[in-house]
């Protein structure tokens, strides 16, 4: 069974060419701006915006991801069109991108399937969520698998718990999808971002609870809760809004990307 994309050309673009002028754009201010190239994760935090809002800032993490070379990823993203109880781990052999196909990690989804109890629910998986991420990991980990989890009504505990398993195995990752504040004035998306920073930055749950309007929040609430408990550190990779590409501070959206350090 195949996931065929379903945003291409509106969230990212169809082309080969625009997607790697994208990737080649991006490196080359984060070579100009961080000191991280040498850090390594198996947990990142990135946003899913289209490129042109939020590419960037995703691809600090995955830079910093691709130094692990983790060989299977699972890919953890809010519903934003289908509401359902719980969440549904994709059920795919390969997940298409511009970039040509990635392979579904059939071992770690029948782990995660007999462990946890998790369905297959077919309409949750149009989902840009996760879609937006897969042609970074195409690029960064073209030999990488993975697994697609939307969830829902689903408790950060229960995630959380998934979370803590797929990083007991060797040479597994956590991606974790979401934007911040939406569509508030920059002066108030800052404050509400600056919450949900601080939150994940110092890996404080009742922080998270004081404001945070993260539309993925219990994907991240679940990654502060596995940090705490298998003693990782989190380190903010990069901060932005909407009102960088558009110029629109009357209703911005925020993204930051983050990653956790063992």
């Amino acid at each position: 069974m195949r996931r065929e994309m379903s945003v291409s050309g509106t969230f990212y673009p169809k082309s080969v060419s625009e997607i790697e002028r994208y990737f080649e754009h991006f490196s080359k201010v984060y070579d100009e701006n961080f000191s991280v190239s040498i850090e390594s994760t198996r947990a990142i935090i990135v946003p899913h915006a289209g490129y042109i809002y939020s590419g960037y800032t995703a691809n600090a993490a995955y830079r910093v991801l691709q130094n692990r070379a983790p060989k299977d990823i699972l890919l953890i993203g809010p519903s934003h069109r289908v509401g359902f109880r719980g969440a549904s781990i994709g059920d795919y052999k390969s997940y298409d991108t511009p970039l040509g196909e990635i392979r579904g990690s059939e071992k770690i989804t029948q782990k995660l399937r007999e462990r946890f109890k998790l369905p297959f629910i077919p309409s949750a998986h149009g989902e840009h969520s996760t879609e937006v991420q897969f042609a970074f990991i195409k690029h960064y980990l073209p030999q990488c698998k993975i697994v697609e989890m939307v969830y829902s009504d689903e408790s950060a505990v229960v995630l959380s718990e998934i979370i803590d398993f797929v990083l007991s195995l060797e040479e597994c990752a956590v991606v974790i999808s979401t934007d911040l504040s939406h569509f508030y004035t920059l002066e108030k998306a800052h404050k509400l971002d600056t919450i949900c920073l601080n939150a994940i930055r110092y890996l404080d749950l009742e922080m998270l609870k004081q404001g945070c309007e993260a539309c993925g929040m219990i994907g991240v609430e679940a990654m502060i809760r596995s940090a705490k408990k298998l003693g990782l550190t989190s380190h903010i990779l990069d901060y932005r809004t909407s009102a960088d590409s558009s110029g629109d501070v009357s209703r911005v959206v925020g993204y930051a990307s983050a990653y956790f350090k063992e």
